[in-house]
């Protein structure tokens, strides 16, 4: 039985007729290349759909939207954009004043991207290449601090400021992001710099180079996508931050940031087109800051790649 079944085994395929295993890699492939449009498809659905959804009703108005709530592409001429000035207004002329409160917050974002990228370079260059006792241990401080709820600081520092006069300042609010996300972006910057070969630097201090020129001029260029990856991870903490902006911001209202705005325009008396206007104009400096980004982000990339 066992060279019948050999025999099988090592025979032949008949003429014209496709071989055995031949059959079942082609359906592996059409299950494979079904499954994989499948997937495409449904992730498109899911993250896209209610951001297109979004953006069609904050060009229509608030009657044609209870009219036909499902008319996801309207035509040209049954756009209106009278939304957006209305969200974007002061209350003086009529508004809702998300212009002023997206200043604001611009302002507190880039404030907080500046401090954050200066002190976790530094720190994070001495965490990588400077010796000291306990350094083992500082490093993994780094990421604990971040594993701490931010309720549970949102107290002593509302005291804290409290008596300092920095609440309701957006100087005071800069100063909590900073605390923030300085450890988390030490730690995803030493990462970056663990990557620097430490003999360029050494070559570096043999040419007469201070520590600061060699960040400066090596280890910065180098590490160029980890600086925007940390940049970019800032600025949407510190733009989208809702918790210690309530807590800080309350009783100043020309000091609110464009997260307690956008929760001011989730009144049952603002139209729904006003509110997704106003969202939708809360993601534009965002995806403007990806956009602007996103060169250096690839050319990083290519670059290791090409060195790996």
């Amino acid at each position: 039985m066992s060279t019948d079944v050999a025999e099988r085994t090592t025979a032949p395929a008949t003429a014209g007729s496709p071989p055995r295993g031949s059959t079942r890699l082609k359906a592996e492939r059409i299950t494979w290349s079904v499954l994989k449009w499948v997937t495409i498809a449904v992730t498109i659905l899911a993250s896209a759909g209610p951001l297109v959804y979004g953006l069609t009703m904050s060009v229509r108005s608030q009657p044609d939207i209870f009219g036909n709530p499902l008319n996801i592409f309207p035509s040209f001429a049954e756009m209106d954009f009278s939304s957006y000035p209305t969200a974007l207004r002061s209350e003086a002329e009529g508004g809702f004043g998300l212009g002023r409160f997206m200043l604001n917050s611009l302002w507190v974002s880039l404030g907080a991207v500046l401090g954050s990228v200066a002190f976790s370079v530094l720190g994070a260059y001495a965490a990588v290449r400077l010796r000291f006792k306990g350094r083992n241990v500082v490093n993994a401080m780094f990421l604990m601090v971040y594993l701490f709820p931010g309720i549970v600081l949102a107290v002593p520092l509302f005291v804290l400021f409290s008596r300092v006069g920095l609440r309701g300042e957006l100087v005071g609010l800069m100063i909590i992001y900073l605390a923030q996300t300085v450890p988390v972006a030490i730690y995803m910057l030493r990462n970056y710099f663990l990557a620097v070969p430490e003999g360029i630097e050494e070559a570096a201090m043999l040419d007469g180079c201070t520590r600061m020129q060699i960040v400066r001029k090596i280890v910065l260029p180098l590490a160029l996508p980890g600086l925007v990856s940390t940049a970019l991870y800032v600025f949407m903490i510190a733009w989208n931050e809702y918790l210690y902006a309530l807590l800080f911001l309350v009783d100043r209202r020309d000091s609110w940031t464009v997260s307690l705005g956008i929760a001011q325009l989730s009144d049952f008396a603002v139209p729904a087109t006003v509110l997704m206007a106003g969202s939708m104009a809360m993601t534009i400096p965002i995806v403007v800051v990806f956009v602007l980004a996103q060169r250096s982000l690839l050319s990083g990339l290519t670059a290791g790649a090409e060195k790996g």
